[in-house]
């Protein structure tokens, strides 16, 4: 254990502000070797590490601390859940420089962009939902879109189902407010180029680094047509092979398509709306690559 508690405070925190996590005491930061913790400061320790996390995180966090045995040995495990109440900070820096989040296995400091998440995730407010002030609702883009649902929900074999302003309403993609619909920042993703960051760039590159690059598109619009268009760019740019069963001619890329559809909408669906970054497709001589504005979706 740390002689301050600040050090794995950090990560309470950040575990309480992402996934959740696990503090195990009692184990060589090194080795990994299960030393344990003596029994006479079992209880001691336990609440040391209690009163720690109840004087040092605003909001309050309420570990789960058992004690266990590994190899005859006793060890001490800390349990933080994915907090409700975000963004939990260190009490005694502030929201502002005690905020932090897990990346992959560290804790790291959190931005003004992702404070900003957070707070939206503790108001249980999602940006997508939020009326975009000032823009206009048109009949026009409104039925495209009922349209262009509709066409996609027919080649997804769903059930055949007419899609109008009611239905955009209860996904809270349109809003009403005295007779009048408000468009969501859902529905400027869905019908427009409205916001700058939403694009795709796409690029393929000579070799397995990003010196050279042979081709560059970028698209804009709706989130949807984009999807389409990088997965379009993409197997254009990637080898196309045939193989002969029988009299059969089977043709198939190096990539499976449908990985590379699964990966473009991902990175779409679970991208950070408070970051200006946009989605990046690169096309190297080895690999493929999406990188997506914003962490793993918690």
């Amino acid at each position: 254990m740390p002689d301050k508690s600040e050090k794995y405070m950090k990560t309470v925190i950040a575990f309480a502000n992402t996934q959740g996590g696990k503090l195990i005491i009692g184990i060589d930061d090194k080795t990994h070797r299960v030393v344990g913790v003596e029994n006479d400061i079992l209880f001691q320790l336990m609440d040391r590490i209690a009163n720690a996390v109840s004087d040092s995180c605003v909001p309050q966090i309420i570990p789960d601390i058992e004690p266990r045995t590994v190899d005859g040995k006793t060890i001490i495990i800390v349990s933080i859940e994915p907090g409700k109440n975000r963004p939990y900070y260190l009490a005694s820096k502030g929201k502002e420089n005690g905020t932090y989040i897990r990346v992959a296995g560290t804790s790291r400091l959190a931005f003004p962009e992702k404070i900003k998440e957070l707070e939206m995730e503790g108001a249980r407010i999602s940006w997508d939902e939020l009326t975009c002030v000032g823009y206009f609702v048109s009949e026009e883009a409104t039925e495209k879109l009922c349209y262009d649902i509709e066409t996609f929900r027919k080649k997804a074999g769903m059930i055949d189902r007419s899609v109008k302003k009611e239905q955009l309403i209860n996904w809270k993609i349109l809003k009403q407010s005295d007779g009048e619909y408000l468009a969501t920042n859902a529905y400027v993703l869905l019908t427009s180029d409205y916001f700058s960051f939403s694009k795709t760039q796409c690029a393929v590159f000579k070799g397995t680094d990003r010196a050279v690059f042979l081709d560059k598109r970028e698209f804009t619009g709706p989130i949807y047509t984009q999807i389409e268009d990088a997965v379009e760019f993409v197997l254009r740019n990637i080898r196309l092979g045939a193989t002969i069963d029988g009299l059969v001619r089977k043709e198939k890329y190096e990539l499976p398509v449908e990985a590379i559809r699964e990966m473009i909408i991902n990175a779409h669906c679970h991208r950070n709306l408070l970051d200006e970054s946009c989605i990046q497709v690169a096309i190297y001589d080895d690999r493929l690559e999406v990188t997506s504005p914003g962490g793993i979706i918690s």
